[in-house]
């Protein structure tokens, strides 16, 4: 009797922005657990795992234009809220569940998942983890993700602190999984292109004043005058009027309309990895493309023009032999990182990077295994632990104390109808107009 088709495996991504999205789904493909040869190659002739996207309805769910720049595609694809993803998961079958979201996100979504799977003898592995450098809020955010079954970590570094972090306050910390960023790879660096390219990547809200803001546009517009043989480009996340990962309240396009740039200089949208294949210098607040930059080795700099401060995050990379300021790349200043924290931050440039995930799926495998199921799943924070502060994570997305929806959730019965779908867009429009133009108006009001 020959032996069965081994299913492939189901995956469902739960992600609230572009940028979440892309971190869950890659790493939805990379944690899937290593299959025997024979189930191996019936998977890849199948176009691998079953992957099944959710985009939580909110403030920065993506645009189609984002999902096409992300490059990452999916079995299915649909806009949810909380309360509909919930009802999906106890209606449909799944062996991983990823959670991209803001800690609440996550934090809700674990309650509820633990009320929808009550009873039952399995249930999915749920995974979640961050999107890039955790620089700030990292107590709260980590406690937020506490109950999950894997909470990945993408660097030695991060590993270290998650776990220091759930012990000192007596949480479980064995979910703590060390992995990488999902998204490192592309062509290592091999010398200079013609024309030479220097490239900022700009970041939504870092910095956040308009003056400091300027500056930097200033400064690389300077740079392009100085040097007219460099392409510079500014890398920007999203368009006005999209919203990524975090608010842009005033985006570089408008300010970039008060100059006169030099013919060398461009904004640039795209693929970070397509822009990086022919990047020479990469240049950055702190943003993430500066691990994607060192991972390939190629030149990064963090600058330190207006200071290296935890609210800017660029104290995650004192001792990385990448911070420099303008006037040193003016002059032609080179950056050699450091190997000893190169290796602490998981970016790999040695060449590991292709065994970074085995921890993790590892230990899938180990939890799909086991024989009754898996346990419930158990947050830290309960309405015992946290009675003055989860309940208000768990309103927000229109959940009870006990995970259950509150009265006048939004139901999940049918597609929305034309007009339900213009109200939302004008409604997202309306929300993105006030905080790209009426509440810096208003804060400038506030300091005359």
């Amino acid at each position: 009797m020959p032996p069965s088709t081994p299913k492939p495996t189901r995956i469902a991504v739960l992600a609230d922005s572009d940028t979440r999205w892309k971190w869950g789904a890659l790493t939805a493909a990379r944690i899937v657990p290593g299959p025997s040869m024979e189930a191996a190659a019936h998977e890849a002739a199948q176009g691998g795992p079953e992957l099944s996207g959710f985009l939580l309805r909110g403030r920065a769910t993506p645009t189609p234009r984002q999902l096409t720049e992300v490059g990452v595609t999916a079995d299915s694809l649909r806009e949810v809220t909380a309360v509909e993803f919930l009802r999906a998961m106890a209606e449909e079958s799944y062996d991983i569940v990823v959670l991209a979201l803001v800690g609440g996100g996550v934090q809700a979504v674990l309650h509820g998942l633990k009320r929808v799977w009550e009873g039952r003898t399995k249930r999915p592995v749920v995974v979640t983890g961050y999107v890039g450098v955790v620089y700030e809020k990292l107590a709260d955010g980590l406690l937020l993700r506490h109950g999950a079954d894997l909470v990945l970590a993408n660097s030695r570094q991060d590993a270290d602190r998650f776990r220091d972090v759930y012990e000192g306050v007596g949480a479980d910390a064995s979910a703590v999984t060390e992995v990488a960023l999902p998204f490192l790879g592309g062509s290592p660096y091999e010398g200079e292109h013609d024309p030479y390219t220097v490239v900022f990547a700009a970041q939504p809200s870092v910095p956040d004043s308009r003056r400091d803001r300027t500056y930097l546009l200033e400064r690389l517009v300077k740079h392009a005058r100085l040097h007219p043989n460099r392409e510079v480009l500014l890398k920007l996340r999203s368009k006005p009027g999209e919203h990524t990962t975090h608010i842009e309240e005033l985006p570089y396009q408008k300010l970039a309309q008060r100059l006169e740039p030099p013919a060398n200089f461009r904004l640039v949208y795209g693929n970070m990895g397509e822009v990086l294949d022919r990047t020479d210098l990469l240049v950055t607040i702190s943003s993430t493309a500066a691990l994607e930059s060192l991972h390939r080795r190629i030149p990064t700099v963090v600058l330190t023009d207006l200071g290296v401060r935890e609210t800017l995050g660029n104290h995650h990379f004192v001792g990385s032999g990448c911070l420099a300021s303008w006037d040193q790349l003016d002059a032609g200043h080179r950056p050699a990182p450091e190997p000893a924290w190169v290796a602490r931050q998981g970016v790999a440039a040695d060449g590991d990077y292709a065994t970074a995930f085995d921890a993790a799926r590892e230990r899938i495998a180990k939890l799909l295994a086991q024989p009754g199921g898996l346990a419930p799943l158990t947050p830290y924070y309960t309405p015992a632990t946290a009675p003055g502060y989860l309940p208000g994570i768990l309103a927000r997305h229109h959940l009870g104390p006990d995970g259950s929806p509150l009265p006048g959730a939004p139901a999940a019965d049918k597609e929305p109808g034309p007009v339900r779908q213009i109200v939302r867009r004008a409604a997202r429009g309306a929300y993105r107009h006030g905080v790209q133009r009426v509440a810096p108006v208003i804060r400038r009001m506030g300091e005359l």
